[in-house]
Formats: C-alpha cells, sequence, structure tokens
C-alpha cells in the first residue's frame, strides 16, 4: 500500500467506529422513549435534556459525562443509566448538573446511576463546582437494591457527599420536577435551597403504598409530600414554583446569587487554533493498534498553533513528554510512542516533578502495550524504574487528565494514569481498548499455561478451544463500550472533540483553588 491509500484506509475504519459511536448516543439521548417522552409533556413536564437546556446560559458549551452508561446492560432498557450529569455555565457560574430522567424507569437508580451519580459530584467536588439537581428521582431500583443500597459507593454516598461538600463551601442546590421517594427524599431535604413544582414536585420517605402497609393510613401523595404542603406547613422546600419553567428561573437566580468567585491561576496565552486540522486525526491512526504512528502528528492536531516544546527529544524516545498550550492554558503532555522502557519511564517522571514545579496541569494520551518485559529489561532495572514513574504519576500535585486515544494495558494503563489514579476527567476515543493484556497477548498466555499443565499428550482441540474462548473474551471487555457502560471513563469522545474538551477541562483546573502552596524540588532521575 501506498501512504495516501494507508491513510484513506485508516480513514475508512474510523469512519465506522464513529459511525457506531453516533448510532449509540441516539440510544442515550432517546431516554425511555417516544410513549414516555409523550406521556411526560402531557404530565406538564419538560424533557431532561430541555431542562438543561433551558437552565444553562445561552450558547454556552454542556460537557455531558458517561452518556452511554449503561450500554449493553439490563437488556438495554437504562438508556444514560436513567441520569444525565454534565458541566455547564448558569448565570456566568460553572457547575455540574445532575438530572433524572423519568422516563427511563421513573428515574429509578440502577447500579450504574449511582456510580454516575457519584462521580459527577467526585468531579465537582475535585474542581470546585456547585451542583445543581434536578430531581425526578423514583429511588432506588428494588429488583437490585442490594447493588445500590448498602455499600460506599452505593446510595448513601450520594447523600454523604452533598453534606461534605456543601460543609467544604460547594453550594448544593435542587429543583424537584416529580417524586422523591425514599432515600431520593434526601436529595432536596440535604440541599442547601430547594425548589418544588405545584402538582408534579413531590418529596415523602414513605410514598402512600408505605404509609399504608406501616401505618394502616389511607392519603394520596398531594396531601402527604406535594408541593404546597412542603413550602407552606412542613417547610421541607423553600420556594414554590407554579411550573417547571419558573422552577428553572428561579434556580437560575439562586445561582446569580451565590456571590461566587473563580480564581485564575495560570498565565493563559491568546488561543490559537492548530495550524493541522484535527479531521485528520483518524486517517493518521485507524483503528488497528497493531499498527504504528507519531504520537507527534496526534499533539499537533489538539495543542495551539500546533506548537509544542519536547522535553528530552533525544532519549527515551518511545514516551512524548512535552509543553504546550490548549486554548490558551499551559499544559504538560506525556503520550506513548510505543512500550516504556527504562529511559522513557525516569523520562516520565522527571518531566511531571517539572510540572508540578511549575504548576502545569498534565494531560496524559494512552496508547501503551505495557513496560517492557524480557531478560535485558529485568537485568536493566525496570521493575524500579517503571515504578518510579507510577509513584510520581501517584503523587502529582498538579490537575490531571487523562485521554485513552489507542490501547491501554496492563501496568502501562497506571504509570500512564489510569482510572486508579485519580485523574479528574478520563475519556476514550471510539477505537481504544482497556484491558489487562490484549487478546493475542492473553490467548498465548493462557493456552502456553494450559499446556505446561498437561501431564500426557497435548488435546490440541482443547488448545484451540480455549484459544478461541479467551480472544472472545478479552475482544468484549476491553471494548470502549463495555468500559463506558460501566464508568470506566467519563465518556467516549470523537478526536475532532477532544481540543474543546480538554480546553473545559483546564479552564475548570484552572478556577478551581490550588491544592498546594509552595514550590516542588526536582529530583534528577
Amino acid at each position: 500500500m501506498t501512504m495516501s491509500s494507508t491513510s484513506e484506509q485508516r480513514r475508512r475504519d474510523y469512519d465506522a467506529a464513529l459511525a457506531t459511536l453516533h448510532e449509540r448516543m441516539r440510544w442515550a439521548i432517546a431516554g425511555g422513549g417516544e410513549k414516555l417522552r409523550e406521556r411526560h409533556k402531557t404530565r406538564g413536564k419538560i424533557p431532561v435534556r430541555e431542562r438543561i437546556e433551558l437552565l444553562l446560559d445561552p450558547g454556552s458549551p454542556f460537557l455531558e459525562l458517561s452518556p452511554l452508561a449503561c450500554w449493553g446492560l439490563h437488556g438495554n432498557e437504562a438508556p444514560a443509566a436513567g441520569i444525565v450529569t454534565g458541566i455547564g455555565r448558569v448565570a456566568g457560574v460553572n457547575c455540574m448538573l445532575i438530572a433524572n430522567d423519568a422516563t427511563v424507569k421513573g428515574g429509578s437508580f440502577f447500579p450504574e446511576t449511582v456510580r454516575k451519580h457519584v462521580r459527577a459530584q467526585e468531579i465537582a467536588w475535585d474542581n470546585r463546582l456547585p451542583c445543581l439537581y434536578l430531581v425526578d428521582c423514583g429511588g432506588a431500583y428494588l429488583p437490585m437494591q442490594d447493588q445500590v443500597f448498602p455499600d460506599y459507593g452505593h446510595f448513601g454516598t450520594i447523600f454523604y457527599h452533598q453534606c461534605r461538600m456543601s460543609a467544604d463551601g460547594l453550594p448544593q442546590l435542587s429543583a424537584v420536577f416529580g417524586g422523591c421517594t425514599a432515600g431520593g427524599a434526601y436529595i432536596p431535604a440535604l440541599s442547601d435551597e430547594s425548589i418544588m413544582v405545584q402538582g408534579t414536585g413531590r418529596i415523602h420517605l414513605g410514598g402512600p403504598p408505605i404509609v399504608k402497609a406501616a401505618i394502616a393510613e389511607v392519603v394520596d401523595g398531594e396531601t402527604l409530600g406535594g408541593a404546597a404542603m412542603h413550602a407552606r406547613v412542613s417547610g421541607v422546600t423553600d420556594y414554590l414554583a407554579m411550573n417547571e419553567m419558573q422552577a428553572l428561573q428561579q434556580l437560575r437566580g439562586i445561582v446569580a446569587q451565590l456571590n461566587w468567585k473563580t480564581h485564575a491561576a495560570a498565565a493563559r496565552q491568546p488561543v490559537r487554533a492548530p495550524l493541522h486540522d484535527a479531521a485528520e486525526i483518524p486517517a493518521l491512526i485507524g483503528t488497528d493498534l497493531r499498527q504504528p504512528y507519531d504520537v507527534r502528528a496526534v499533539i499537533e492536531r489538539l495543542v495551539d498553533a500546533s506548537d509544542f516544546n519536547e522535553f528530552k527529544p533525544e532519549y527515551g524516545g518511545t514516551l512524548v513528554c512535552a509543553t504546550a498550550h490548549v486554548h490558551g492554558y499551559p499544559v504538560g503532555i506525556l503520550a506513548n510512542n510505543g512500550v516504556l522502557f527504562s529511559e522513557s519511564s525516569v523520562k516520565g517522571a522527571h518531566f511531571i516533578e517539572l510540572c508540578n514545579q511549575r504548576r502545569i496541569p498534565i494531560l496524559f494520551l494512552q496508547n501503551i502495550t505495557g513496560f517492557m518485559v524480557g531478560t535485558e529489561a529485568e537485568r536493566g532495572g525496570i521493575a524500579k524504574h517503571s515504578a518510579k514513574l507510577v509513584y510520581a504519576v501517584a503523587t502529582a500535585r498538579v490537575p490531571r487528565f487523562t485521554v485513552l486515544i489507542g490501547g491501554s494495558y496492563g501496568a502501562g494503563n497506571y504509570g500512564m494514569c489510569g482510572r486508579g489514579f485519580g485523574p479528574r476527567f478520563v475519556f476514550a476515543w471510539p477505537a481504544s481498548r482497556i484491558a489487562t493484556m490484549s487478546p493475542d497477548v492473553a490467548s498465548t498466555v493462557l493456552t502456553d499455561l494450559r499446556r505446561a499443565s498437561l501431564k500426557g499428550p497435548v488435546d490440541e482441540a482443547e488448545i484451540a478451544a480455549l484459544d478461541a474462548r479467551t480472544r472472545v473474551q478479552f475482544e468484549e471487555q476491553s471494548d470502549p463500550y463495555y468500559a463506558t457502560a460501566r464508568l470506566w471513563d467519563d465518556g467516549i469522545i470523537e478526536p475532532a472533540q477532544t481540543r474543546d474538551v480538554l480546553g473545559i477541562c483546564l479552564q475548570l483546573a484552572d478556577e478551581s483553588t490550588p491544592r498546594f502552596e509552595g514550590q516542588s524540588p526536582v529530583y534528577r532521575m
């Protein structure tokens, strides 16, 4: 193949991956379907994404998080896990929005719904964002109560976070559009201020059926926990809105009066568009992770003016380290250009310390099979040198962001700031993969172990069956949609969207309170 035909084939392959992403996003946005959406409207309710659009400042962006949560789970009957989360600007203030979609199982909480809600709170906490809860919640999905109720990270953690964030000075505000039953009642009850919509908004720890079963009292929902009662009698809510539009305007008014100050810290430069078009990235990288490319070409299409200053360009070449600007904000970049050797590991650790000292946020672009293995690598100290990179990543004191642009395998995931290392955001590209190892390596390892365990003659049919099962398992479980459905990332984004998404993340990091004072020394590796 010529270079031109190779690029064209890679583009076609990636276009197919993008088409799959667009199709599945339509599933997420559809919620419970047209029939339930229309029933929702007949009750005077506004669909959840329209509520968000009406709440946001006109023309401002909304960074939706994990829209494909629950893809392939629960019979695909819980689009987006029944909840929309994301970051947007309300009355000039960047806020975390957490909004139930009552067209999906009445807004009930599946295990992934809870995880998505908790993750949104974690991001709000990290980035010092007020939380706005648009509540239309049926409480825990009772058939799965053992997976949403008792443990840390389950339903109770939502309320624990609300209390702790409020104590930490992060406003917790809610508008109640529908029922808030049982645990769901605590979302507005624990908010600093809350609004309820007349006629549809309800709050009760136990709904009419529970009240009847518990104390033999027969009562209707409006009398038990309606908006008018809570505004005029119980005082559970602070404001009574006649309809949803009024509730959204009231919520905007509360945010406008927060006296919210941001603290920009970075020496921001004028924004300059890349010289190279990000739409060219698919033709550069394709979907076959075995085919190499120079990651510098990707960086050129993400950073301002395609300009970056590479650190140690002649050393440790399988890890590109560079400083640049994205939407005017400074950023340090660690990007894979092959397997991580000892040299590239210590180079990365050194570069992270430089970013710490200069208070420059760090972006990790993951396309990594792992650290180098073999006798020569072990004798050269790959274990201790890879540990230096892992240690530097874990203890970095500046905001970190991770994008899976290719493979993310084994300890390479750790060395490049995978989810377990607490980056502020983790996004994935639609052709990325994440697993302990690739299907090829996994099948080789397991079949070799099986051969070694056999005492007698090798049954090649058994080995072939094991090889096939292993490949199917690892192909399925390393798929980016398998990962995003389970909230292992904060969403799948297109390569062409990445620069703007990073710009939002860097702005949030810049405006949040600095996490440390003073300077850090640089220890040369």
